[in-house]
């Protein structure tokens, strides 16, 4: 189901540090997602409860598919399924792609999957809970990825007390995090907390002493706007965030997103903003187009193209330069688009100690 459309239808700064910083005994810490990694998770998506249209969800594991393919290129990629979808995924998967038995519903493992931290010195995962975007999603499989993937590679389950999403987070793992409030401040997944305590319990799950909030938008989408879809850090203090040229004053998401790049010029930060594609394969309104959901794995960075020459080329050269020593690696991946997502909500990183 389309993650900006599922409630519509429903209803009908300190940034000093280092990936060396230093550690205080027992604290967590997870590093920068272009620290080199050790593996990809993604997810292989299966639920006919979440995909009702069967050659629609042959378009969605096609597009995992060859989004797995391309960072196997780079780094090893482990694939979540059950066993018994292992033969079907296999056929559209690399050798280089490993096949782990444990059941999925959806592919966005950025949200479900395993949040990598180092404690003491040893790999740990430090868990927020998902639950299905606040109960809005059948996630009897995905609630429990974590879990099992810790369980399987034998790493304590550091819980954080929070329930919500990774994806709704950004850390540059130099001590800064920023985040919209409708993603975390809400009754679906935090009830009784505050946004100071929301605020403190994501510090210590991720290490960071400094947090940047803005508003984001409540009610519209199945993630109340996360923030990868927006804004992405690129290293200490330095951001690429993805805006239309004209933004719509009666488009929420445009009124935020414009609000969350005030807020991180306030903050001191360096911003450079990329443009939205103004023509795309896909038409929908709700499709959507962002060229900050990217991953950054060892050597590249993994990108959406969105069929708008200009603004293709435009993102391609902006990555480029806030990652000159990798390859930029541009996939046509319009089905994610067309849920509500892209190649970092599939993705979620293994670092490498």
């Amino acid at each position: 189901m389309h993650r900006r459309r599922f409630l519509a239808l429903s209803a009908a700064a300190s940034l000093g540090g280092s990936m060396s910083r230093a550690q205080t005994a027992g604290a967590l810490y997870v590093p920068p997602e272009e620290a080199r990694h050790s593996q990809t998770f993604m997810q292989w998506p299966v639920s006919r409860q979440v995909y009702r249209d069967r050659r629609f969800l042959r378009d969605v594991q096609n597009t995992i598919a060859d989004i797995a393919n391309a960072i196997a290129a780079f780094e090893p990629v482990v694939t979540l399924a059950d066993a018994s979808h292992h033969a079907a995924a296999r056929a559209q998967l690399s050798s280089n792609v490993a096949l782990w038995d444990i059941p999925t519903e959806d592919l966005w493992c950025r949200d479900s999957g395993p949040l990598f931290a180092v404690q003491n010195n040893a790999l740990v995962v430090s868990h927020i809970q998902f639950n299905g975007w606040g109960n809005r999603q059948p996630h009897r499989a995905d609630g429990q990825i974590a879990q099992r993937v810790a369980e399987k590679l034998g790493l304590p389950l550091v819980p954080s007390g929070l329930k919500g999403e990774a994806g709704g987070v950004e850390h540059d793992g130099h001590g800064l995090l920023m985040a919209h409030e409708s993603s975390w401040v809400t009754d679906t997944r935090n009830p009784g907390l505050t946004r100071t305590q929301i605020e403190t319990q994501l510090l210590t799950a991720y290490g960071a002493d400094r947090m940047i909030w803005s508003p984001g938008v409540f009610g519209e989408d199945i993630t109340d706007y996360h923030i990868d879809s927006l804004a992405r850090f690129t290293g200490p203090g330095r951001v690429l965030i993805n805006l239309p040229d004209d933004p719509d004053p009666a488009d929420p998401f445009h009124v935020a997103a414009q609000d969350t790049h005030t807020r991180l010029i306030a903050a001191g930060l360096e911003v450079e903003v990329i443009p939205e594609p103004n023509k795309r394969r896909v038409k929908r309104y709700d499709f959507v187009a962002s060229y900050a959901n990217y991953y950054a794995c060892n050597g590249a960075i993994i990108a959406a193209q969105f069929g708008d020459p200009e603004t293709d080329a435009i993102a391609k050269a902006a990555l480029r330069a806030h990652y000159p020593d990798r390859e930029i690696v541009m996939l046509n991946v319009d089905p994610l688009g067309e849920i509500g997502g892209g190649i970092h909500c599939a993705t979620q990183q293994m670092p490498a100690l």
